[in-house]
């Protein structure tokens, strides 16, 4: 009893957060609300019994992600109206088409999966904390590493190209200033 309330409680939660990170125009509350979403989300996994997913979804995502997020929002002026621009309606419905193929997949594959067996049975004796670590650095040793170096690498591919946006700031600017500079680009992009 006390699992099913536990999981509608955090089930409302999660989806009222994302909700928020969806439908507000403030940058700060949207982030703010996406890692209130996450950490909820590592309730449903505390209620499992998985401890250590748990607090890798508290650490990597809420932590990690979170402190990425703010950090790349800092380098872009949120003062600004986004103009977005209409895509390919194709692309739209081929999208649309694939994601509702995933979810019927995923909602068939447990009754499909009655006879399928792991082909890495739990070890006896073993923790949840144990069996992910023995796993991912033996079999996944190679895979995570490389994950690894490409992170090193996007994360300073980053910092280099926001260093080279450095040198204006928007919000200093007053709106002829910014027109100017808005009009140099256009004449670039048409030249």
């Amino acid at each position: 009893m006390f699992e099913a309330v536990a999981f509608y409680l955090f089930a409302f939660l999660t989806i009222t957060m994302f909700y928020i990170t969806v439908t507000t125009s403030q940058a700060l509350y949207a982030l703010s609300t996406l890692a209130a979403g996450m950490i909820f989300i590592s309730a449903f996994f505390f209620i499992l019994g998985a401890d250590f997913l748990g607090a890798v979804q508290i650490i990597v995502y809420t932590g990690a992600v979170m402190a990425l997020y703010a950090f790349g929002m800092m380098f872009f002026d949120t003062t600004r109206e986004v103009k977005e621009k209409n895509g390919n309606k194709y692309i739209v419905v081929g999208l649309s088409a694939i994601a509702a193929v995933m979810v019927v997949a995923i909602f068939s594959a447990p009754i499909i999966s009655t006879n399928m067996q792991a082909f890495y049975p739990m070890v006896e004796g073993a923790g949840n904390t144990q069996q992910v670590g023995m796993v991912l650095f033996t079999k996944y040793l190679i895979p995570f590493e490389v994950a690894a170096i490409m992170l090193l690498v996007a994360m300073v591919a980053g910092i280099v190209l926001a260093g080279k946006k450095m040198d204006l700031s928007l919000t200093l600017m007053n709106a002829e200033e910014i027109q100017a500079i808005e009009d140099e680009k256009n004449k670039k992009v048409l030249s």
